[in-house]
């Protein structure tokens, strides 16, 4: 049951028509819990009331289904309107983004272009930005594009997907540029060719990865809600002797805030991974079949 419900989730997340039609009714049925509203001005005040709890935070401008220029372009500009405003407001935020919200899908050269325009505000913020890695299709390209960045610009960072076989050599690979990572399990629907079809295995795999890219030495963001986890990594910290600023957990906007708080209190450095915006639909639909408890959460409220 749980796994239909999984797989039920992430096609509609990909269905261009349900997302049209969420983006007409707005956030409700509880989105608003994973989402921080549809305004820059909303996501901002969502990030003072973190900073003000120790926490950290990435602000990531939803945005899919993007298939035309004008649309990236559009996607680019909240992008640098969102480094703006972190700037203007003096919080403690970076910013996360995907890349075929900045035209992909359309040119590797229209995304290029819209990125060098994204990274050159956020240097001149002095600030950071973090590409999410998308579904297997994209991971090849994805990490082509930012080993091209790096010959440029020192403050972009990606996302690696503890589920892909390939996982592993990426890493490798990406210590010669002393990579700033964030590491998570994978919320997209992969074929068994490609990916640890078992949650265990992708367990054992995200904490191999998470110790190489750790021993490397390289800055590892560790994103998970797993408290099995996040217990690892503090073992393997403590162990290795590994200096706190070398390091930070990352946790979704509106999910575990108890775990949250627990590893703020403890010393350690936490960040909020936190969405804004009009298309959020898409990102929705993956919270939803992580979690089977946030679906019941969404039923709960429908029937309010």
């Amino acid at each position: 049951m749980e796994l239909l419900m999984r797989n039920m989730f992430q096609s509609l997340g990909k269905n261009t028509s349900a997302n049209k039609l969420a983006k007409k009714y707005g956030l409700r049925f509880g989105a608003g819990r994973f989402v921080a509203g549809e305004t820059i001005q909303t996501a901002i005040d969502s990030v003072k009331r973190l900073n003000r709890d120790g926490e950290m935070v990435t602000l990531d401008h939803l945005g899919e289904f993007v298939y035309t220029e004008e649309e990236a372009q559009e996607s680019t500009a909240m992008c640098i309107q969102t480094l703006d405003a972190i700037a203007e407001a003096g919080v403690k935020s970076n910013l996360s983004l995907k890349m075929t919200s900045l035209g992909l899908d359309i040119s590797r050269e229209l995304c290029m272009k819209n990125m060098r325009k994204i990274l050159n505000r956020a240097k001149l913020h002095q600030n950071f930005v973090r590409i999410d890695m998308e579904d297997f299709d994209h991971c090849q390209i994805s990490l082509d594009i930012y080993k091209e960045l790096r010959k440029e610009y020192d403050n972009v960072g990606l996302v690696i997907q503890a589920y892909l076989f390939r996982t592993e050599q990426d890493i490798a690979d990406l210590n010669q540029l002393n990579a700033n990572l964030r590491l998570v399990k994978g919320a997209y629907k992969e074929s068994p060719t490609v990916a640890f079809p078992e949650k265990k295995d992708v367990d054992e795999n995200f904490k191999k990865i998470i110790k190489q890219h750790l021993l490397n030495g390289n800055y590892t963001a560790v994103a998970t809600h797993d408290e099995a986890m996040i217990e690892y990594t503090k073992t393997l910290v403590s162990e290795y002797r590994i200096a706190k600023d070398q390091f930070e957990f990352q946790m979704l906007y509106g999910i575990c805030e108890d775990i949250q708080a627990k590893l703020v209190k403890e010393g350690f450095n936490v960040r909020v991974y936190v969405p804004y915006g009009v298309d959020w639909f898409g990102y929705f639909m993956r919270r939803l079949a992580e979690r089977p408890a946030n679906v019941w959460f969404v039923l709960k409220n429908l029937l309010k």
